[in-house]
């Protein structure tokens, strides 16, 4: 294993949280500060990154990765919505199919760098970071088998 692969493995919690607080930090700055107001979509992937925040925070604070699998359908559900909801911005013809019919179109850019990176991309390479992230620092089998041990003394 390269040192960076075990660098990522060791503080895979900890970059995971730090990403997730960015995440959250970014789509309050462009709420509450820039006025930008989330479509019906925005908050369904709120829902499932502002959790991140707490439980990796805490999962972070006591070294704990017995989380990850909690948090990783959170990171899939969320993702799938930002990756639809990317899609629905970037193909008109899904926006018919369901229509955000109160507040803000779902199919409004605010954001829209170089043409294609757009808030709902922003919210789907966080979640699919933390995914990443979490679902390689595991623990693995061989790790458990070498902590637990097989009971035999030679």
């Amino acid at each position: 294993m390269s040192a960076f692969s075990t660098f990522l493995r060791r503080h895979c919690l900890y970059l995971a949280w730090f990403v997730s607080l960015i995440a959250v930090a970014g789509s309050l700055y462009l709420s509450e500060v820039l006025k930008y107001e989330p479509c019906k979509l925005c908050w369904f992937q709120r829902i499932f990154m502002y959790p991140q925040v707490f439980l990796l925070g805490i999962a972070t604070y006591r070294n704990d990765k017995r989380i990850i699998p909690y948090v990783l359908p959170l990171c899939a559900i969320g993702g799938s919505i930002s990756l639809y909801h990317y899609a629905e911005q970037k193909i008109p013809a899904l926006g018919k199919v369901v229509p955000c019919t109160i507040g803000v179109p779902c199919t409004k850019d605010y954001l829209n760098f170089f043409g294609f990176i757009t808030i709902p991309l922003l919210a789907l390479t966080a979640f699919v970071l933390i995914f990443v992230l979490l679902w390689n620092g595991r623990e693995g089998k061989e790790e458990n088998s070498e902590e637990i041990g097989d009971g035999f003394t030679q």
